[in-house]
């Protein structure tokens, strides 16, 4: 027997409740991991309140992601006691998640831990964390250094924006952290934020070209947020994209792409082929400082899961929400 989160459609209401399950129940593998940590990110927090069509198939366990160590294991990648973390594939939506003590999945969706990582340390940068390593990667493979100007993270007080700011300000980036909430200034300047903006600027509708300042940006938001960054990304600045907080809609012009050569980088964290992955997770033991990982991060329980998933929903997390399986 093990314990789990379990979303149920069966009997109505939809609902999500803590419960013991066999382990005859989990879903077809050829790893099994023992579970230690997993995380509570934005799209868990919709599959676990049911407001996002994120569930694909019930029964299901959430969580797009964990780190643990291997307990059975047919595949020769992995052998019993591996330390490994897993980051999207549809787990967690279409394949029972992390918010378990044990999880079954395919081997090739597993990675192994970076040696410079413990599991919870791997979960406190968890999905967020590693599409925030994505994100700026992307910037670096578009030519975007130092040099060249500020670097403006929106939602910087999220999961995602939170590690980037960390990881842009110890690259040597001048960093902007946009946010809608200004009691998170100083937790923001210690990440190392040069600079507050309040997220207002950017949420309405903008100019189709505005006063060049952006060298580069990571945007989580989406909607009028993204339209006046590009707007205002200088002359052949570049943009990363990976969510869609302020809504999915994109209402901007073509003026920024082909007046100024801007670049729109869409990035995907669910779906990354594996030497991607790897390449994130060793960027992210090198580049990313532990004390502030430490800053960022709050841990509970696989209960307290539940009841912290409105939170983040309602835009009351800061930084990232470990959960500790076995507790």
């Amino acid at each position: 027997m093990f314990n789990a989160i379990l979303i149920e459609r069966e009997p109505p209401p939809y609902r999500a409740s803590l419960k013991k399950l066999e382990e005859s129940q989990l879903p077809a593998g050829d790893v099994s991991v023992r579970v230690e940590y997993s995380t509570l990110n934005y799209k868990d927090a919709l599959a676990i309140t049911g407001k996002g069509p994120v569930v694909r198939q019930f029964p299901l366990v959430p969580g797009i992601d964990f780190a643990g160590t291997v307990d059975e294991s047919s595949n020769p990648g992995f052998k019993r006691g591996d330390k490994v973390l897993l980051n999207g594939w549809g787990v967690g939506e279409a394949h029972w998640g992390g918010l378990a003590q044990i999880a079954r999945v395919e081997a090739d969706w597993l990675i192994p831990l970076p040696g410079a990582l413990t599991t919870r340390q791997a979960m406190a940068v968890g999905t967020a964390g590693y599409t925030a390593m994505l994100c700026v990667m992307a910037l670096e493979r578009h030519g975007v250094t130092p040099g060249d100007g500020e670097i403006l993270v929106t939602g910087a007080a999220g999961g995602v924006g939170s590690v980037a700011v960390a990881l842009l300000s110890k690259l040597g980036f001048r960093v902007a952290a946009m946010t809608g909430r200004p009691a998170e200034s100083g937790f923001l300047t210690e990440l190392g934020a040069a600079e507050i903006m309040d997220r207002a600027a950017y949420a309405g509708a903008g100019r189709p070209l505005a006063k060049e300042r952006w060298a580069g940006a990571i945007d989580v938001v989406g909607s009028h947020t993204l339209a006046n960054v590009c707007a205002s990304l200088r002359y052949g600045g570049v943009v990363a994209a990976c969510g869609l907080a302020g809504g999915m809609d994109f209402p901007g012009t073509v003026a920024p792409f082909i007046l100024r050569g801007i670049t729109l980088a869409g990035i995907d964290s669910v779906m990354r082929p594996r030497p991607d992955r790897v390449e994130a997770w060793r960027r992210l033991s090198r580049d990313l400082e532990l004390n502030k990982l430490e800053l960022l991060t709050v841990e509970i329980s696989l209960a307290q899961a539940l009841e912290r998933a409105a939170t983040i929903l309602e835009g009351q997390v800061r930084g990232r929400i470990v959960v500790d399986v076995n507790r």
